[in-house]
């Protein structure tokens, strides 16, 4: 009788979370993906506005590079005001502004406007994907957790999968339209979006299950259970502290461990697959956007696998050396075939997936080492060191391709970064690996 009370239970349990699921992670889903398609757009325009605006593959690289500087300028302000104001007004606000921004890219004429651009939508996007999901461990336990950043991750390969085709059908089919190029309809169409989903945020979010007018009393009480369980987890609003912060060992091992393994790779996948398809002979812009795409299709199963069998196992550091290790494989193989085109599309495939096993199964771990009141500024921080590498790597690689004619250098520099951030992960949470879930938090939080 007491298993089958347990039974029922967990299947109250499961379906409150479902239940929350379904509310909440489609339209998080969607607005990540706009929030991804400006990375596909400003790609793919590239092959478009390097030649209309004389912008080389080093001021491109600077670019993406500022972009960051103005991210990690506004990121840990952006989620200490989420802490204050709640995330539907934080959110609404940075996707209007971004979304505005963006629409603004359509209007830039040279390196200089591009550089002062491309701040501005750093600063705009600021806190979004940290802010999200510090927002998610307010609603599911870490049981539940790699499988739900991994349907909010999944959103980066969706891009991946209709941004290229999308983002080359516009740049051929409205180019000419009222007089414009087809890279500036692509900068006004991927703005619009966005804006619409700021205003949608207000009425659609709540900020913690205690608000949320579309669940009843016994579903959030239920929730709360789930989460007191839980000593990591944060049921009422902490209060940020910097000082703990900012002297939590672990929070920096993590971000090193961010800045070299997830963002560098993402660097390369979100900025130059495009460049390294057109090495490879795809000239074809319609052929190219279709080729991108398919990477990003075989690495949503291997992601969705992967943080369905982590969950299970509750098992995390192992994942995400797979992940990293694909990453770096994929990575470090590519300028050595670029220029066949199965061969680079193989290639880019293995680092695609490994990119996004590794930044799924990474979201799931700092909540578990991190104490409540570092979460805010500690999602942030990690997001923000990360923005430091994307500042550095896209100059790096842009400097050595227009200096040394290819790839092979600097892919290969960054493919090692890859692999240190791995061994990085795996070194600093070695002594908590085998510990339950709460003693480990003990241990780490002793640590700090």
């Amino acid at each position: 009788m007491n298993n089958d009370g347990l039974t029922r239970a967990g299947q109250t349990e499961g379906a409150v979370f479902r239940r929350v699921a379904w509310r909440l992670m489609p339209f998080l889903f969607i607005c990540l993906v706009f929030n991804w398609l400006d990375r596909v757009a400003v790609s793919f325009a590239h092959l478009q506005f390097g030649a209309d605006l004389h912008i080389s593959d080093t001021v491109f690289g600077l670019s993406v590079g500022l972009f960051s500087a103005g991210y990690l300028l506004c990121e840990i302000p952006s989620n200490l005001v989420m802490e204050r104001w709640g995330a539907p007004r934080t959110l609404a606000r940075i996707m209007i502004f971004w979304g505005l921004v963006t629409i603004g890219m359509a209007f830039v004429q040279g390196a200089y406007s591009l550089y002062v651009a491309r701040t501005l939508l750093g600063m705009a996007e600021a806190g979004f994907f940290p802010g999200v999901i510090l927002y998610l461990t307010y609603w599911f336990p870490s049981a539940y957790r790699a499988r739900i950043t991994s349907r909010f991750i999944m959103a980066i390969a969706v891009c991946g999968i209709v941004g290229g085709p999308g983002a080359t059908w516009i740049m051929t089919h409205m180019a000419g339209v009222w007089g414009w190029h087809g890279w500036q309809w692509l900068f006004l169409l991927g703005g619009l979006p966005p804006v619409i989903a700021g205003f949608v945020a207000f009425g659609w979010l709540a900020d913690r299950p205690a608000d949320a007018r579309w669940l009843g009393r016994d579903e959030k009480n239920i929730i709360l259970q789930a989460m007191v369980r839980e000593p990591s987890s944060v049921v009422r609003p902490v209060r940020a502290s910097l000082a703990s912060a900012f002297s939590n060992r672990t929070l920096w091992l993590l971000s090193l461990s961010y800045c070299l393994t997830i963002t560098c790779t993402g660097n390369v996948v979100n900025f130059w697959v495009p460049s390294l398809l057109r090495a490879a002979g795809v000239q074809n812009l319609q052929q190219l956007g279709l080729l991108s795409a398919l990477p990003h299709g075989v690495g949503i199963v291997a992601m969705l696998l992967a943080c369905q069998h982590s969950d299970r196992q509750q098992e995390r550091r192992w994942h995400f050396a797979l992940g990293g290790a694909l990453a770096m494989t994929g990575m470090l193989a590519l300028p050595w075939v670029v220029h066949g085109t199965m061969s680079t599309v193989f290639f880019l495939t293995i680092m695609v997936a490994g990119y996004l096993i590794a930044t799924a199964i990474f979201w799931s771990i700092p909540a578990s080492l991190l104490p409540a009141q570092d979460r805010a500024i500690g999602f942030a921080l990690i997001n923000c060191c990360g923005q430091v590498s994307s500042m550095l790597v896209p100059v790096l690689i842009g400097f050595l391709k227009t200096r040394l004619g290819g790839f092979e250098v600097a892919l290969s520099i960054v493919s090692l970064f890859v692999g240190l951030g791995v061994v990085v992960l795996l070194a600093m949470t070695a002594r908590t690996a085998h510990l339950p879930a709460s003693l480990s938090h003990s241990i780490v939080d002793s640590h700090s």
